[in-house]
């Protein structure tokens, strides 16, 4: 059956800091991006079912580079740094970010970027200039509210219902949210199922 492939383990391909070291396009490709400590790792180990697949760390910044996991010679699947706060000299935040934005643009093989958005928060400024960017470089990207289970469901309804108002000025926004739990397991087969759809 098509989904035998994703009960696979993603394996890790790398980390890297230049374009230029980056796998090239064999398989389709999707991306986590996100602000510091939004939960991109935890995310993605529970989506592959794989525990330390992603390195998670709760000091922001910890994701410095591109991460990259090969899932059964189908996919990739991409840790991209954090952008916001990051607990690092300034100059190496710049330069690594500048990198990931060099990726977006460029990737011909990207299927799609799932921007998490902690749920407790909402949509920041710097979420809204992610988005602006990824609407530039005409790059497909789908919102998936994280820690879903951290807030009352009146409160999530809000945050949702505020991130479905961005698509009225965002051309590029996929027009679905997902609301999702590494912890508690909600919204993972939602993902699993969109990420079988790129394929």
């Amino acid at each position: 059956m098509a989904k035998d492939w994703m009960d696979s383990a993603p394996k890790f391909v790398g980390s890297f800091n230049k374009l230029s070291q980056i796998p090239g396009d064999a398989f389709a490709e999707v991306a986590f991006v996100g602000r510091s400590n939004v939960g991109k790792s935890s995310l993605i180990n529970a989506i592959t079912g794989v525990k330390g697949l992603a390195k998670t760390s709760s000091t922001p910044g910890r994701t410095q580079s591109l991460n990259f996991f090969n899932w059964a010679d189908r996919m990739y699947v991409v840790d991209l740094p954090g952008y916001g706060y990051a607990k690092a000299p300034r100059d190496l935040v710049k330069s690594w970010q500048g990198m990931m934005k060099d990726y977006l643009r460029g990737r011909a093989s990207l299927r799609r970027v799932f921007l998490l958005i902690d749920s407790r928060h909402g949509i920041k400024d710097n979420d809204v200039e992610m988005m602006k960017m990824l609407d530039e470089c005409a790059m497909n990207y789908q919102i998936v509210l994280t820690k879903a289970d951290k807030i009352k469901e009146s409160a999530l309804k809000k945050v949702y219902e505020a991130g479905m108002e961005y698509q009225k000025d965002h051309p590029a926004m996929y027009p679905e949210i997902l609301k999702t739990s590494s912890e508690k397991g909600i919204g993972l087969k939602e993902i699993r199922l969109e990420i079988l759809s790129l394929k």
